[in-house]
């Protein structure tokens, strides 16, 4: 076998110019050394099938869901990068995204897209600056969609999954994609055929899954000897074409493939060589061809979640290395597709059959018991029969999707492949025009729902095959438990529209998953305790409605014994499901509170909808008891109404659940039963009167004992728990009431001023007893309020900036004072922008006017308070 060391350097042709005395260009001449870190940027989605969105995640505690947390460890650093000296100050904010390869999967960029439009914008942003820079090739490449396993999946979903990749990137790039992810570069010939067809120029892999490579044939050699590379020898500086079989016309069809550095990529992912960008640079410096080559590409693949997420603050080396050190070795910084326009590939290669970057055994991580991804003693038998489970559920689906989908449609699949366009804009006019393009006729409005199920359908078929699903070491974890929401969600679609029942098939199959957890037993018992209990109904989302509306503002409502009609003809949201209620009467007796209204729900996904009555009965604190009933016309509401408030006269509350019991059937709803999002904020509220009386007791606690918490701390002494437990909690609870109204009155001079002297009472109070104040609002007023003023002060000149420009200083230092972990990164950014375009150039030519010099001066002076280095600028004044 011949070593990667003994292969003969690259003999192509090569675009250089030797002889001409000009400087080549080497963004248009393949010349020197290039580098390129790719980032495969990727969540799985996590919303759930019914809501459409995603729930709350208590192990991604302080933030939300894990989206949200990975995105502000990641996501948005990545996209202000901050480039330090040796101080620790910000000489230069990057956005990374300018100079890394990337893939995005679609379903985060959709994330992205509604959570955050600013990194969203700033990522599409940079690869069309990447674009600029690179002769028109961008940083971006597509996705397979949903991040399914290729070679598993059936030649139908390989096609959908690369069509509706591309869809989605060129709706947000504005550009065909030159190259794609596959998820964990999962590969077989079926699969490079499928991108063949679908124009796909190139892809990425790991070094283990090429078999064999040569030099392309040329006239003075028409048979090159093939080197064998099988064990992840084969040379990663340079692209490679890998030929498939010709088509039926006989045309000679291929892809170029470009093969990561194996062991550098690794080292960033798994040693410390991220933490220092010199090291880094070393690192990847090692890895140059000492052959006298005319170019040589050094590039490195990880999980973009890497830079920041798994490892913290590496966001910045990473922008240090792109801006300063890579300059400085004279490497040119590239994407593949533009590498690939200068220096097109003069090796061939063939790959192993099946392959995988993270399986020694092909794709078996994602349908055997192959022991990747083990967790210790625990098995992985349940992967084969969950496959198997999902494909007999996929092929009764397709059945399914073929009888009815003729029906509606005039080519199914390809309004399957078109369903992108919706899931990208599900605006009513955007979906209306799908139908009109792709339906047999014109649909009826029960026909439109029913294709709508349809597609859904077969969405949620793909998203079954997510590989998170099969990556760790158990079934009932929550990627497991996700896709087994997808697959019951999607045989509830088949139901509703066919008829069929599926669900006892698949349990019956799940039955065969063996679970490492006793609870669970088998995916069976999974599914079972897990995903259906998981299902929503339209009664649930009413009830989820009803409950709520009793804390949101009334437009009118009765006290006593009288009551008052609230019409609300507008219309609202619960989730993806607009409410339009047509009536809601509220009454309050005493502790009781009876609420009954008639409302439609329809779903934004697949426009069903049902008119429903509800009645919620609050009988003060966490007790309440809601009924749902279809709605059967005016008489009979009104006759229902009239009845339950008759009831309530007497100030029962058991005769009136009896009489809602009568009029709606046993099935009720309470607390429990709301979405957790719904149900947390309530509890919240249900909680407050008892928090603020309990926030009163420990003030007066603390006040009490004042003096003797005083001594303990003067003298060095540990204080007892309960006393500096109600000193944290009395000055938290002081604290935020000062925010709250300093948030309030922050544009008012003299009750800010106040405030503020009140908050720097509090602020010294809690450092001389050294409590640590656990406030999460107070510090998210606080970056909120140094945003908005320097702003406010950055782009409204007026004879106060003297006083607005110390106030904001004295916020600044007072919220480091407090210690609960402020960040000035959003008013880093907005400083650092407006220093380069407007403080800076506008600073030469003031030099004259004494009041603009104090001006600028003083805006120097925040700057260096912001940790932005702002020395040059300063000196030049001085």
């Amino acid at each position: 076998m011949t070593s990667a060391a003994e292969l003969p350097a690259n003999t192509g042709v090569h675009l250089t110019d030797r002889e001409s005395p000009q400087i080549v260009d080497p963004l248009k001449t393949a010349t020197g050394v290039y580098v390129t870190v790719h980032g495969h940027f990727y969540q799985p989605p996590r919303e759930n099938p019914y809501l459409d969105a995603i729930e709350r995640q208590p192990g991604a505690a302080p933030c939300h869901d894990w989206n949200e947390r990975i995105h502000h460890e990641c996501y948005r650093p990545n996209a202000f990068a901050r480039v330090l000296n040796e101080q620790g100050e910000v000489v230069g904010i990057a956005n990374n995204y300018e100079y890394l390869s990337f893939n995005f999967g679609p379903t985060l960029m959709s994330w992205l897209e509604r959570h955050d439009v600013e990194v969203y914008q700033r990522i599409l942003e940079a690869d069309r600056k990447s674009c600029d820079r690179l002769n028109g090739h961008g940083n971006a490449i597509a996705q397979v969609y949903n991040h399914v396993i290729m070679p598993l999946a059936n030649e139908r979903d390989k096609y959908t999954q690369i069509r509706w990749g591309k869809a989605d990137f060129r709706s947000r790039f504005g550009r065909d994609p030159e190259g794609m992810w596959l998820a964990e570069t999962a590969i077989d010939y079926p699969t490079l055929e499928v991108l063949v067809d679908e124009e796909i120029s190139f892809v990425i892999l790991a070094p283990s899954q090429a078999q064999r490579c040569r030099l392309l044939p040329y006239d003075e050699d028409g048979d090159p000897q093939w080197h064998e590379v099988g064990g992840s020898q084969i040379d990663p500086t340079r692209p490679y074409r890998c030929y498939l079989p010709s088509n039926e016309k006989g045309e000679s069809r291929y892809i170029d493939i470009f093969f990561y550095d194996g062991p550098i990529s690794r080292d960033m992912g798994f040693s410390d060589v991220l933490y220092n960008s010199t090291y880094l640079t070393g690192r990847l410096g090692a890895a140059v061809r000492g052959d006298h080559r005319p170019a040589q590409l050094i590039s490195v693949a990880t999980d973009g979640e890497t830079f920041g997420h798994h490892k913290r603050g590496t966001e910045k080396t990473l922008a240090y290395a792109f801006t300063e050190e890579f300059p400085q070795w004279g490497w040119t910084v590239t994407n593949f597709a533009h590498y690939l326009s200068i220096n097109p590939p003069t090796w061939e290669v063939e790959l192993k059959p099946v392959t995988a970057w993270s399986c020694a055994h092909g794709v078996d991580r994602w349908q055997d018991d192959c022991g990747c991804g083990g967790g210790g003693e625990w098995h992985q038998k349940w992967r084969r029969p969950l496959r198997d489970s999902l494909n007999w559920l996929r092929d009764r689906l397709i059945e399914v999707y073929e009888s009815y989908g003729k029906q509606y449609f005039s080519d199914p699949w390809q309004a399957r492949d078109a369903y992108i366009q919706v899931l990208r804009d599900r605006s009513p006019a955007n979906v209306q025009n799908f139908l009109a393009h792709h339906q047999k006729y014109p649909l009826e409005e029960s026909e439109q729902v029913d294709a709508l199920c349809l597609l859904e359908m077969q969405r949620y078929a793909l998203f079954m095959f997510t590989s998170c699903g099969w990556f760790f070491e158990e079934i009932s974890r929550p990627e497991g438990t996700q896709i087994l929401r997808y697959a019951a969600r999607a045989l509830e679609l088949a139901g509703e529209v066919a008829g069929v029942q599926l669900e006892k098939g698949l349990l019956k199959r799940l039955s065969s998953a063996p679970s490492n957890v006793e609870e669970f037993d088998n995916g069976a018992m999974v599914y079972r305790q897990l995903v259906m209990t998981a299902q929503i109904t339209f009664n649930q989302v009413a009830a989820q409605y009803a409950i709520t509306c009793l804390f949101n503002h009334q437009k009118s409502e009765s006290n006593g014994g009288g009551v008052k009609q609230n019409y609300l003809l507008d219309r609202q949201r619960a989730y993806c499901y607009n409410v339009r209620e047509f009536d809601r009467q509220l009454q309050r007796l005493g502790s009781l509170t009876l609420a009954v209204g008639h409302l439609k729900l329809v779903s934004e996904i697949t426009w069903e909808q049902q008119h429903l009555v509800f009645a919620v009965l609050h009988l003060g604190g966490w007790d309440f008891h809601c009924c749902i009933k279809p709605f059967q016309g005016r008489r009979d509401y009104t006759e229902l109404k009239t009845q339950l408030f008759a009831v309530l006269q007497q100030a029962s509350a058991a005769r009136t659940i009896l009489a809602m019991t009568n009029l709606f059937g046993e099935e009720s709803y309470s607390l429990e039963n709301l979405f957790a999002e719904e149900r947390h904020r309530l509890m919240q509220l249900l909680s407050q009167e008892t928090l603020t009386r309990l926030d009163q007791l420990y003030t007066q606690t603390y006040r009490d004992n004042y003096g003797v918490l005083m001594a303990f701390h003067r003298d060095g002494l540990t204080a007892p728990r309960e006393l500096q437990v109600a000193a944290e909690i009395a000055l938290g609870y002081r604290c935020m009431t000062v925010l709250r109204s300093l948030e309030q009155d922050w544009n008012e001079p003299q009750l800010s001023s106040h405030r503020m002297v009140e908050l720097q009472a509090t602020a010294t109070e809690a450092q001389h007893l050294c409590c640590q104040l656990n406030i999460p609002e107070g510090k998210q007023i606080l970056e909120q309020l140094i945003v908005r003023s320097l702003w406010q002060l950055l782009h409204d000149v007026n004879d106060t900036f003297s006083h607005d420009i110390q106030k904001l200083e004295n916020l600044i230092d007072v919220a480091y004072q407090l210690n609960i972990g402020i960040s000035l990164a959003r008013a880093q950014e907005l400083y650092f922008n407006c220093l380069h375009n407007q403080i800076a150039p506008q600073l030469f030519i003031s030099l004259d006017n004494e009041e603009n010099c104090d001006r600028y001066h003083q805006l120097l002076i925040l700057g260096h308070k912001l940790g932005i280095h702002v020395a040059p600028w300063l000196t030049y004044l001085e």
